[in-house]
């Protein structure tokens, strides 16, 4: 099965959803939700599009040609990313095409996290009870970007999603989001 985008336009902007498990997560969904509503981006989401789990490379490939900004959206897991975006960044960014020899395809193209977390903000920093900053964490998507060539952009976080959000909350968040993804950095 081939990538799908969810809007029959392209957008400048690319967002590669990877949650394993959409239809039980209110927050991905939402902020799914808004940018659809809000047309601002192109939504793909990896699962619903491979449910096999196979990808179509180079359909992956042509999707972020098409595009400026690419955003990688998903749940922390592990401290990392979700297996399903693990395998996307392993296959997509491949050797010749992302980096190396005549790899330069994200070259001058923004690369971009939006992402949850399951505890609050004060476990993601030193002496919290996760150590670490969400930053710290992070710095190897971030060294990603610049190896392919691409301009890392400031990160869309929401700690938390454990423990639950009222339905205002989540929707102030979706706003934010959409704000974050039209914002010129």
């Amino acid at each position: 099965m081939g990538a799908a985008v969810s809007t029959p336009e392209s957008f400048r902007t690319l967002i590669v959803a990877a949650h394993p498990d959409i239809a039980n997560s209110a927050v991905h969904a939402a902020w799914l939700r808004a940018l659809r509503h809000a047309a601002i981006a192109d939504v793909h989401e990896i699962v619903p599009a491979y449910p096999d789990g196979v990808l179509d490379v180079r359909s992956e490939q042509r999707l972020v040609e098409a595009h400026a900004r690419i955003i990688l959206q998903f749940p922390i897991f592990w401290y990392s990313v979700p297996a399903v975006l693990k395998n996307w960044i392993d296959q997509v960014l491949s050797h010749g095409w992302a980096y190396g020899r005549g790899g330069d395809a994200f070259k001058g193209k923004e690369l971009g996290l939006a992402y949850s977390t399951g505890t609050a903000a004060e476990a993601y920093q030193a002496g919290g009870r996760n150590r670490f900053s969400m930053s710290e964490l992070t710095k190897p998507l971030e060294l990603t970007a610049t190896f392919i060539k691409a301009r890392f952009l400031p990160s869309f976080v929401l700690h938390g999603a454990n423990v639950g959000f009222t339905e205002r909350e989540l929707k102030k968040s979706a706003r934010a989001y959409v704000a974050h993804v039209a914002a010129d950095f």
